[in-house]
């Protein structure tokens, strides 16, 4: 009687082509919960305007980063399902799929019942809770889930953005790099637009200002985004000795013009390389593996503007990925 184990990443092109990244931004950017407004306007956005002038320019970005044994993405969520498996033993069935693209979440899950698992414990890599990441990926599944004759037990892990085998095993990343030895220390997460933290806090009994709120964790802000992130950073930061006036929690990769949480990455960078910063060390503690945000937009995009505005250096503590401590802390959250 094996237990399956099923990891799940938000997905990225199945090659760094033109053709194959407008696909992938087609089908992630088509989902209801990623672009929330109006079926018709969603599909005129996305496949007349979004698509079509930024898959050449996103191609570009992923042939900047894509590896010879490919997505930076896949690379280190392959590596994770392995060492996983190896950690947990022939108990376990570990499979992995992609909210988007391949490996299919499809794939995975035929993988699971091929193998008669009794029971399947599922966890979207992402650890602060968002409807277009978590919940979309929990709402395919149980699309999926729907068409089989038999559904085994199902436990899923919607966050972990406070277990301490998470904060721990991002603190072992962080003491690579002693923090002492920088101008200031950034927590840059994904970012995500206002009124998708306003519905999630509307829908969950909260009260979301995008201010103050979000400086406690309680009942209320348990599924708020932006609550979750400045939590994790409040956390890491004490794990890691950090005093809270050398840090800033701040949001990258916006899209369109509508307001998104803020303070914003890129005018964070900049600002601190006007406030005289030379070196800034970059936590991306939304993000479990590294992947384009993090190795191109931390590491290369936000290196250059820090420089154009007089500073030196942006230091990225490289994702989670595949450590030791990030498969021992999985084991934790699943209680495996």
């Amino acid at each position: 009687m094996k237990t399956g184990i099923l990891l799940i990443n938000l997905g990225t092109p199945g090659s760094p082509s033109t053709a194959d990244v407008r696909r992938y931004l087609r089908e992630f950017l088509n989902d209801p919960r990623v672009i929330d407004i109006a079926p018709l306007s969603r599909l005129l956005l996305v496949n007349l305007i979004i698509v079509p002038f930024r898959a050449p320019k996103s191609a570009k970005l992923y042939q900047s980063v894509w590896t010879k044994e490919g997505s930076p993405l896949t690379v280190n969520s392959l590596a994770l399902k392995k060492e996983l498996q190896n950690a947990l033993g022939n108990g376990y069935v570990v499979a992995l799929g992609m909210r988007y693209q391949q490996p299919s979440l499809e794939s995975a899950l035929e993988e699971l019942r091929a193998a008669r698992v009794s029971k399947i414990k599922i966890i979207p890599l992402y650890p602060q809770y968002a409807s277009s990441s978590t919940g979309s990926t929990m709402e395919k599944l149980m699309r999926l889930l729907q068409k089989w004759e038999v559904v085994p037990s199902i436990e899923a892990v919607t966050k972990f953005y406070d277990h301490p085998a998470f904060i721990r095993a991002l603190a072992a990343a962080g003491k690579n790099y002693d923090h002492t030895q920088y101008d200031h220390v950034l927590f840059s997460y994904h970012g995500l637009p206002e009124r998708q933290i306003l519905k999630a806090s509307e829908h969950y009994g909260g009260s979301c200002k995008l201010g103050e709120c979000c400086s406690a964790a309680h009942a209320n802000n348990q599924y708020c985004y932006r609550a979750n992130c400045f939590h994790t950073t409040r956390l890491l930061a004490e794990a890691l000795g950090i005093p809270k006036e050398k840090y800033t929690v701040c949001f990258q990769s916006r899209l369109g013009r509508d307001p998104w949480i803020k303070p914003y990455s890129d005018h964070v960078i900049a600002e601190r390389a006007k406030a005289g910063d030379k070196k800034l060390l970059v936590f991306s503690p939304a993000f479990t593996a590294d992947c384009l945000e993090t190795i191109h937009e931390i590491g290369v995009e936000y290196d250059e503007l820090f420089r154009e505005h007089g500073g030196e250096k942006v230091q990225l503590v490289p994702s989670l990925n595949a450590r030791p401590e990030w498969v021992s802390a999985l084991r934790e959250i699943l209680s495996c």
